[in-house]
């Protein structure tokens, strides 16, 4: 025991993770730079999509970013205004005006804060491994989709850029592997076109820079029972949509690095996030994907502050250097998104050799997940058609596992039907078709050693096959309950029908 002379024992703050090692940290901050720069035009892009002024667009961008890099629950994630949530909202922006989208966003904040407290984040666990395949693939597709308008109808100069691009990051990893590769790509070929006085399209024309910082206050909406209304439907779907997609992303950048987030303070993150981002006049968003495999997956980056630096980099590059970040050109961002949509593809999910493996219900599962996503343009369409599709699979396969085998003994007087396997709404229906009614003995033994009661349905069967044998004076007898079937059993049985 210490004397009261003693001194205080001193508190042991913990180093953060990206302060271990100078290398580390120079990954890291390399990283959020690469993002930043990549940020800029999607982001610009995303708020013409919403019908906003690109500022709502880059300072939603910031402030995700920031905020989500210190309240998030899965490290390096980047979160950032994004074209799902900028398509769910861009109808109320149109119909009411900026307003009233950001009074959406807010609320759709909050609904992801309650949502995130009640544990949405564990419905993760019932996505079945094909639909994360198929997850996987579509965004790569949907990756490489964004990047076709800007070499459509574009200088022929753009192609040579491209391909010079994607070499550039082949290669500079043999060469060294201190700068990330895409950012020597964007800075090589930006000094290339701007040397050269190339004329390709580049981040200036996707739309004016922002010159100031952002300011807060309150969104610009009546505060009455029919603007909530209003905005409600929408404030929903985004949350909705937002935690998905976020939680998916989480889920595969969990994969990559071989580590567990904390889905449920990603979910509150992502709220607290977008209730800050509309009090700064952004229009809200989520983890975005393909910014989010540059951070990992190409840069190599796996702590928070690659995640904030991208957010505090991005209004650093648009408010102070904007004239120079316009010069980068488009050629240089989509070699970049290219790469990271080749490297983001499931490649072995699709060789000949897994798929003759595979169950055929899995690559049907993976292939409606992609062609969904790829004809919606909505990840969660996707994901939520193609666990639909899943657990019909699923029923279906399980439905046929529920057997019935029946013994007579030697003088007549008593049957023993063994029942295995699953009873579901799925395999129960059929149960009752597998008694023989009419030439069974009186006494009726019907044994559930070897299987479980999941729901009401199989009590119902139950019930029905104890009436059709009462209906001919014949005693059934049900034995080898488990617990929970049990409870089950007794709790519903002879409830089930009108009358009782």
């Amino acid at each position: 025991m210490s004397s009261p002379l003693s001194p205080a024992p001193k508190l042991r703050m913990s180093k953060p993770d990206w302060l271990a090692s100078p290398k580390i940290f120079r990954t890291e901050v390399l990283a959020g730079l690469v993002v930043a720069l990549a940020l800029i035009p999607e982001a610009i892009s995303f708020s013409i999509i919403a019908g906003v002024d690109p500022a709502v667009g880059l300072f939603a961008s910031f402030t995700m970013a920031v905020v989500i890099s210190v309240v998030g629950g899965r490290k390096a994630m980047i979160s950032a205004a994004t074209g799902a949530m900028a398509l769910v909202i861009a109808p109320l922006n149109h119909e009411y005006g900026l307003g009233y989208m950001i009074a959406a966003v807010i609320l759709g904040g909050l609904i992801q804060i309650v949502l995130g407290a009640l544990g949405v984040a564990k419905l993760m666990r019932f996505i079945p491994r094909s639909v994360m395949v198929g997850f996987v693939n579509a965004l790569a597709i949907m990756i490489f989709m964004a990047q076709v308008p800007e070499m459509a109808d574009v200088p022929w100069a753009v192609y040579p850029l491209i391909v010079g691009g994607l070499a550039l990051m082949v290669l500079a990893p043999k060469i060294t592997k201190v700068v990330p590769a895409p950012l020597i790509s964007i800075v090589v070929l930006t000094v290339i076109t701007v040397a050269a006085g190339i004329a390709v399209p580049n981040v200036g024309d996707k739309g004016d820079l922002p010159s100031s910082l952002p300011v807060p206050g309150l969104p610009d909406v009546p505060f009455t029972i029919d603007a909530l209304t209003t905005i409600a439907p929408y404030a929903f779907a985004f949350a909705l949509v937002g935690l998905m997609e976020s939680l998916m992303t989480a889920k595969l950048v969990d994969d990559i690095t071989d580590t567990h987030s904390n889905k449920t303070r990603e979910s509150l993150g992502q709220g607290v996030a977008n209730v800050i981002t509309g009090f700064f006049g952004g229009m809200g968003g989520c983890a975005m994907i393909g910014q989010t495999m540059i951070n990992v997956k190409t840069s190599g980056a796996r702590t928070r502050l690659s995640t904030f630096l991208s957010g505090a980099f991005l209004l650093v590059l648009v408010v102070v250097f904007g004239p120079v970040v316009s010069d980068i050109p488009m050629a240089a961002l989509v070699a970049v998104m290219i790469l990271v949509a080749v490297a983001t593809f499931d490649w072995h999910s699709i060789q000949p050799r897994t798929l003759r493996r595979m169950p055929i219900g899995e690559t049907v599962v993976m292939t409606v997940t992609v062609a969904c996503v790829v004809a919606t343009h909505n990840l969660a369409i996707g994901v939520v058609v193609g666990c639909v599709v899943a657990m019909v699979i699923f029923a279906k396969r399980v439905a046929h596992l529920a057997e019935v085998s029946g013994v007579v003994d030697p003088d007549g007087n008593q049957v023993v039907y063994a029942v295995t396997g699953e009873l579901f709404f799925a395999s129960s229906n059929d149960l009752v078709y597998q008694f023989d009614y009419k030439d069974d003995p009186d006494d009726v033994v019907i044994d559930l050693t070897d299987a479980h009661i999941w729901d009401a349905s199989s009590v119902a069967a139950l019930d029905a096959i104890e009436s059709k044998y009462a209906q001919r004076g014949k005693k059934v007898t049900i034995i080898g309950l488990n617990k929970p079937s049990a409870d089950m059993h007794g709790k519903l049985a002879g409830q089930l029908t009108a009358g009782h």
